[in-house]
């Protein structure tokens, strides 16, 4: 049984903490599951007192988008498929033929799993010290708070800082199997005529979608006129 995974200086004691959390609920009742609500939540833990340390005088909101862009799904997913975590997994065989190792969400589930286990295994400091090599690159590397800023967030910063109405959203129609849906929406301004309409896999993505066209035409017009 192995004691280690490739790409995480780190030995297990407890060979069987590093199975149960490799192992996905579709192999068997004994899988990673309570394992990885437990690393969730060292996982935040390190990264909230990272970015903390890193910038000083950011305020609240900066600093939660900061580490939103770290512990997200897709960015632990992408660490997880870097150190080829996915074949590392014991799946069932309807998880291993329909690709389940190289599914996001697995991904980034196994990848917790394996911190807690950590923490379990050798405690906090050995669990920091694994997410802090996993992690430190990324952090050191974020955009500026600003950038991190979703769309939505933006075009209304953008119109507040006008003294001009939020904007206002609504959803034209869905359309395809209940498996494979896209939502195509409207953003228009309430003192204004302008109007972008987008589509995206859920309605949140068209909406942002939607602000980020609007905001970029918006942008555009006031950087004309500002030059007239």
């Amino acid at each position: 049984m192995t004691d280690s995974v490739p790409g995480i200086d780190y030995r297990f004691e407890n060979p069987h903490l590093l199975r149960q959390a490799l192992t996905h609920k579709s192999h068997g009742p004994v899988h990673y599951e309570r394992l990885e609500f437990l690393g969730d939540s060292i996982l935040n833990m390190v990264v909230s007192t990272r970015v903390f340390e890193l910038h000083p005088q950011a305020p609240e909101g900066d600093l939660s988008r900061m580490r939103a862009r770290i512990v997200r799904g897709r960015t632990l997913s992408e660490i997880a498929s870097g150190i080829g975590l996915g074949r590392q997994l014991n799946l069932g065989p309807g998880e291993k033929r329909s690709g389940g190792f190289r599914r996001s969400s697995i991904l980034a589930d196994a990848l917790e799993a394996v911190l807690g286990a950590i923490y379990i295994d050798g405690g906090y400091e050995a669990c920091r010290a694994v997410i802090l090599s996993l992690c430190d690159p990324l952090i050191e590397n974020l955009p500026s708070a600003d950038n991190l800023k979703d769309a939505k967030t933006r075009l209304q910063e953008w119109l507040q800082g006008r003294g001009r109405p939020l904007p206002e959203y609504t959803l034209v129609r869905e359309e395809g199997a209940d498996h494979a849906k896209s939502f195509h929406v409207e953003c228009r301004l309430r003192d204004g005529d302008e109007v972008v309409g987008a589509n995206g896999a859920s309605r949140r993505k068209a909406e942002q979608v939607a602000a980020g066209k609007l905001l970029a035409r918006l942008s555009g017009q006031f950087t004309e006129g500002r030059h007239d």
